[in-house]
């Protein structure tokens, strides 16, 4: 399974933002730009409790098992793939979809004193910030799973 990159992620989220700030902008040339949900940061703040709380159980998990307590329950490698799919899959769709949110917030930005467009690009810099907690969940989560194994073969790899 491949790593995933902090420039994968940040290339996703700068296409997003400047497709979705040109789309915001002839939007709302043509008519009335839809709104931003109130529950879009919420969501993402799920997401990233979730994948936190993973991470959090692996890692308790893992420190019992290696520190050999009676009665630690291991980590299923198949339980640790699935974990680390999830949080790679949640890194890369809330990549897009922050990026779409920061693009409509960098939109709203020329329009705040309408007080309707001000609440729009709060929420919409909420969502960024929750898709940041995500993605740094996420990282944090793959880097927990990785295999102390994992390590020296990068490194003998890179060596050759």
């Amino acid at each position: 399974m491949k790593q995933l990159r902090l420039g994968v992620l940040a290339g996703l989220f700068a296409a997003a933002g400047v497709l979705s700030w040109g789309g915001a902008r002839l939007w709302d040339s043509l008519g009335n730009l839809p709104s931003v949900p109130l529950a879009a940061p919420i969501v993402l703040a799920v997401i990233a409790v979730i994948l936190l709380a993973t991470a959090l159980s692996i890692r308790s998990r893992l420190r019992a098992q290696r520190e050999r307590r009676p009665g630690a329950k291991g980590v299923e490698p198949l339980m640790a793939a699935r974990a680390v799919v999830f949080g790679q899959a949640s890194a890369l769709v809330v990549s897009l979809v922050s990026g779409m949110y920061g693009g409509i917030g960098v939109f709203l930005l020329g329009s705040l004193d309408i007080p309707a467009r001000r609440d729009q690009a709060i929420y919409a810099g909420f969502a960024v910030l929750a898709g940041i907690a995500v993605v740094a969940a996420a990282l944090w989560l793959e880097r927990i799973c990785k295999l102390p194994d994992d390590e020296d073969n990068d490194k003998s790899s890179a060596a050759a």
